[in-house]
């Protein structure tokens, strides 16, 4: 800056021009703004604001210098008999200016004859336009300031914090008197129209994952009201000067370095943004942790995030208490639809009981509440007594209210020790809106405030203790977020300390940790997946097996979308849920299949925690999950299934392998045709007790057929020729058929919507499943599930068939070629 002045001096004795002057100027100012990043790194922007102001402060003093040099040239008055003074407000009044943030310049003159003020006006502010200062300015006579106040809150919210900058400091006392004018006047309708300013932004501005850092919840605007009440009431020219009775000096330092660390950051964000913004996006945070000091990984965005939100909260907390003691005692009614403390209280779990009894409707806590709170006596951790007090707290109506209290008296974590890891955790994931906390108090409020009729008489019909375990259900589903292992299963294990210690019975324990665990499921396959494929269905339903636990995760799933804060549940997706709802209402029907599936999602579950599993690449991860036969995972361990779907993956065409130990077993896996028929045609003479065919994926087919003897090892070649015979074309077989009744067989089409079902229960006969098999081959049905079992000379075959192929339309031929030659039928 020395360096600017001695230049601008030696251009003001070489009489330059102003073009000139302002040039050097502009000079300074490009190089100086241009190192701001370097000047904010070295200290993390600690006191940088404040060094800012100045050297902005140095450059319009400089100016002000070169315009009386070239108005009044050798014959230059004393400043203070000059009838004018630059004054700046706003942020920069404060000395809190940030790099993109326009210079807030107000000039105040008296019209005394023989000064030419406004020519000297003039002269400023071309100068500074010259210089390319991002200005915002106001020219008033001092005279006009109280009527110019009265015009808008804003100006007057500005003029109240006025600070001098340069200029007749004899005027600068005419204009303090006029301040204190405007201070007087009026003060009750400023304060109503600033209140209801305020509540309008943060409706506007609420607490988000991409909070304004200015006009939103616990941004400056909040900390700025609390100076601007100050100054008008008590006309202090800073908050921490307030009395103690108002500003506790121990609660002024905790929002003392959040509101700093919010400088820093509003610093650094037009810094990194280059332009004026108060919005903190996603994709600007890696830039804003490297310029803060954070690490630049992901851990240390997320550190940042964190911090941002508690900082806020802080500043929204304590801006509330500190205002209403100020203007609570002028205008009592801008608090009367708040809840109160009871007086007498002083320990936290008569404040949680009060708060409880008044949870039956929705209520906002009043300032005083929020500071009986966070004062309030309590033991080092939640005993007995208030665990009792929570537990009754879930049988109110309105829960949600008191809960949300709780968080903004930063008490969530303590009372609910589940939550205390989610505290302001952000969520990365462009799907929700809030961090963690929040999310889950949205999710609770939405859940107790349901406006879908139809969803809210599932809600209506639930029990009390279906309906509190709901409700805690829904408060901790996304506790488990933020750590290394997968979220649901560590929200389900937090579930059941937490519910053990409110008393809760061991059934809905149990449920709550079920809809934690499963409560992205409904949302996820209503819209990811075939809402319409009855297996699809049928998985899902089998996760939860009742009518009351269906219910209870289609109103989790609900409130937890609604909780997101964004459209997510609109009116397609609540179409897709209801349909998926029905389906799986339908689907409880069936019991027996529904038994099925859900031994093939424990199974699947099971497969999925293995290290074999988790060893395969995604792809044939994806790809075993989807084999649609349920037997295949009942039947099979998870060591077997991992070595299947191994040996499948290296199959080109086909692939065998022959035990031969205690007794006769083959496994084949195929890609193109096998000819079944054949080869157990060709073994004809060995009885075969158990059989299994599974379609896995990529064309692929699993076949094991175990028989009820060892084969002579001399024999092997000779089987081995005809399983590879049984890969090529082969003369239409003469099978013996085999001698079925009517009542031995069972054809059902309506199985379910996507399969149909032969039941064979019948005398084990040699040739028996080569017939068979030939005569689905010879009419193209193609086995999509088998399970083959014989047992003291009885067979027991079930066929899965897809209803999509060619069994259904031929049903009656199969019926005719299996029982044509029975003599009774004769």
């Amino acid at each position: 800056m020395r360096t600017l002045t001695a230049k601008v001096e030696e251009l003001l004795y070489e009489n330059a021009p102003d073009i000139e002057i302002a040039k050097a100027i502009k000079g300074f100012l490009k190089e100086y703004f241009s190192t701001l990043p370097e000047l904010f790194g070295q200290t993390g922007g600690r006191d940088f604001l404040f060094r800012h102001t100045r050297t902005m402060d140095a450059v319009i003093k400089l100016i002000y210098k070169v315009a009386l040099r070239e108005s009044f040239g050798q014959y230059l008055p004393l400043k203070n008999h000059i009838p004018l003074t630059l004054v700046a407000l706003g942020s920069y009044g404060r000395e809190q200016l940030c790099p993109s943030s326009d210079i807030d310049l107000m000039m105040v003159y008296e019209e005394t004859p023989g000064y030419r003020t406004k020519e000297l006006i003039e002269k400023i502010l071309y100068l500074l336009w010259d210089t390319g200062l991002k200005l915002g300015h106001r020219v008033h006579e001092v005279s006009e300031l109280p009527e110019v106040a009265r015009s808008d809150i804003t100006i007057k919210s500005a003029i109240l914090e006025s600070r001098f900058l340069e200029g007749s400091r004899f005027l600068w006392t005419g204009i303090e008197n006029r301040i204190k004018e405007i201070r007087f006047e009026d003060p009750e309708t400023f304060i109503r129209q600033k209140v209801e300013e305020r509540r309008n932004h943060h409706r506007q501005y609420p607490l988000t994952m991409e909070p304004n850092i200015k006009e939103g919840v616990g941004g400056f605007r909040d900390a700025n009201m609390v100076y601007w009440i100050g100054k008008l009431l008590y006309n202090v020219p800073r908050i921490r000067e307030l009395d103690s009775s108002i500003v506790d000096p121990d609660d002024y330092r905790e929002f003392h370095q959040a509101l700093e660390f919010l400088f820093r950051l509003r610093s650094a964000l037009h810094i990194v943004t280059g332009k004026k913004t108060d919005r903190i996006r996603l994709e600007l945070l890696p830039d804003l942790a490297r310029l803060l000091k954070f690490e630049s990984s992901y851990r240390g965005q997320l550190r940042l995030a964190r911090r941002v939100t508690g900082h806020l909260k802080t500043i929204h907390l304590y801006s509330q208490i500190w205002l209403e003691k100020m203007i609570g005692p002028l205008l009592p009614e801008l608090y009367a639809d708040c809840l109160l403390p009871e007086p007498r209280h002083r320990k936290l779990q008569a404040h949680l009981k009060t708060m409880s009894r008044h949870a039956g409707r929705a209520f906002s806590p009043h300032p005083r509440l929020l500071d009986s709170l966070i004062h309030a006596e309590r033991p080092e951790r939640p005993d007995t007594m208030l665990y009792r007090e929570l537990y009754r707290l879930f049988e109110r109506a309105q829960s949600h209210t008191v809960l949300t209290t709780l968080s903004e008296a930063r008490l969530l974590g303590y009372l609910i020790p589940p939550m205390k890891k989610v505290i302001d955790l952000p969520q990365f994931d462009g799907y929700h809106r809030y961090a963690v906390d929040r999310h889950s108090l949205e999710t609770l409020r939405h859940l107790e405030n349901i406006d879908d009729p139809h969803i809210r008489e599932l809600y209506e019909a639930l029990d009390d203790e279906d309906r509190r375990t709901l409700k805690i259900a829904a408060l901790l589903h996304d506790a488990g977020k933020g750590r290394k292992r997968d979220h649901h299963h560590v929200g389900a294990s937090l579930f059941r300390i937490f519910a053990q210690k409110l008393g809760l019975s061991e059934k809905a324990i149990a449920q709550g940790e079920r809809l934690i665990l499963y409560h992205t499921l409904m949302s996820t396959t209503a819209q990811r997946e075939d809402i319409y494929s009855e297996k699809v269905v049928m998985r899902f339903a089998s996760r939860f097996g009742s009518k009351t636990m269906l219910d209870m995760i289609y109103l989790l799933t609900y409130a937890d979308m609604k909780g997101v804060g964004t459209d997510v549940y609109n009116d397609y997706s609540a179409k897709l849920l209801r349909t998926l709802y029905k389906e799986a209402l339908e689907s409880l029907r069936h019991e027996s299949r529904l038994d099925e599936t859900s031994k093939r999602m424990a199974a699947v579950d099971r497969l999925k925690r293995s290290r074999a599993f988790l060893a395969l690449p995604r792809s044939l991860r994806t790809k075993i999950l989807a084999i649609n036969s349920d037997a295949f995972f009942i039947r099979h361990s998870t060591k077997r299934i991992v070595s299947i779907a191994q040996e499948a993956w290296k199959t080109e065409e086909y692939r065998y392998q022959i035990t031969n130990s205690r007794y006769l077993t083959i496994e084949i896996i195929r890609r193109h045709d096998f000819n079944l028929s054949y080869l157990l045609s060709r073994l004809s003479r060995l009885h075969v007790v158990s059989m299994e065919i599974t379609k896995l994926f990529d064309g692929l087919k699993y076949f094991k057929i175990d028989f009820n003897e060892r084969l002579d090892p001399s024999e092997t070649p000779q089987l081995e020729e005809f399983i590879k015979a049984s890969f090529f074309p082969h003369p239409e077989l003469k099978l013996h058929r085999p001698e079925v009744h009517p009542e031995d067989l069972e054809v059902n089409c309506d199985h379910s919507r996507e399969y149909a079902t032969l039941r064979l229960q019948t005398a084990d006969q040699p040739g028996l499943l080569a017939y068979l098999i030939s005569l689905f081959d010879a009419l193209g049905v193609d086995i999509a599930s088998a399970k083959i079992h014989t047992f003291k000379g009885r067979t027991n075959d079930l066929f899965l068939i897809e209803k999509n192929g060619n069994f259904c339309q031929n049903i009656e031929a199969i019926v005719e070629r299996l029982i044509a030659h029975n003599p009774d039928k004769a």
